[in-house]
């Protein structure tokens, strides 16, 4: 079978998963697509997509099943549990998990998968936000088989700038968490330098353009200051989220063994944003920690 002649399913439709589902269908694959809050499928189905009642019945539909969920205990439910993926899918099918969770849950659930619906799996968490969403250029990071990755990326070429395959399953969460150190990091340092040009009278709007090209440029600085220096409270990826994958990397590194002291520390300083009731904000909310108040 052609890529172009696969239909597809789409369990998880959240903010990410909700642009992405539309890219898809604007690319004119058939779509089948299931969530756990109706009012979202309902959205889909306005573009064109197909709406079932259950996460098996989307995974009968598809050569290629997309979950986008919000973490392990979300993945483990909606594929193994009742009505779940498991119970539909079709042998010979892929499931392409952009969710984010630790690297030893994939690749426990792709041996389950495979073993119980003979699906292969292709861990391949994201990096981009809704922007990169919205315009499908994503950067995809991904662990699993060569040939199902090469039988898939041919659509989520749809989705994504760089789709790059990193080592067997549970290499595409553990590079994930390597850019979620970077990122929370990132986070950390350009709110702080937001403040300071504030302190010393300078428009920190105008920092990404000063810095432009040089070495401390970076999609954070120019996407992102910008918003902290207007107080932007558009929600386009939550704190809480990002707490969750960088609580997974000093899981992971207690494990490994491996000493991560800025990443610890821009930890518990995203925790302390939370504790400000600002859990559910987003990450540009993060420079309201050096607010008075």
């Amino acid at each position: 079978m052609t890529s172009e002649a696969l239909s597809l399913g789409y369990v998880g439709l959240g903010l990410m998963g909700g642009p992405m589902a539309r890219r898809l269908l604007a690319a004119g694959y058939p779509l089948t697509v299931w969530n756990r809050d109706p009012a979202k499928s309902a959205v889909l189905a306005a573009a064109g997509a197909t709406v079932v009642g259950s996460a098996a019945e989307a995974a009968a539909a598809g050569d290629v099943v997309f979950t986008c969920l919000t973490d392990t205990a979300a993945v483990e439910a909606v594929v193994f549990g009742d009505n779940g993926i498991a119970a539909g899918a079709k042998a010979g099918s892929v499931l392409v998990d952009f969710s984010s969770m630790r690297p030893d849950a994939a690749a426990a659930f792709s041996a389950r998968l495979r073993g119980q619906a003979g699906m292969g799996w292709i861990d391949a968490p994201v990096s981009g936000g809704v922007p990169g969403a919205t315009n499908g250029t994503l950067a995809v990071m991904a662990g699993g088989e060569q040939a199902d990755f090469d039988r898939v990326a041919p659509v989520v070429a749809h989705l994504a700038g760089r789709f790059t395959l990193m080592g067997p399953n549970g290499a595409g969460q553990t590079t994930k968490l390597i850019n979620q150190m970077i990122v929370g990091c990132g986070f950390a340092v350009v709110a702080e330098a937001c403040q300071l040009a504030e302190d010393a009278g300078i428009d920190p709007a105008r920092i990404p353009q000063a810095l432009a090209g040089g070495r401390a440029d970076s999609p954070i600085l120019q996407q992102y200051m910008p918003r902290m220096a207007a107080r932007d409270r558009e929600v386009q990826a939550r704190i809480a989220i990002l707490i969750k994958d960088l609580n997974t990397v000093m899981d992971e590194a207690r494990r490994l063994g491996s000493a991560l002291p800025m990443t610890g520390l821009a930890t518990e300083l995203h925790k302390l944003v939370a504790r400000h009731g600002l859990a559910d904000a987003d990450n540009a909310e993060y420079v309201s920690l050096f607010d008075a108040g």
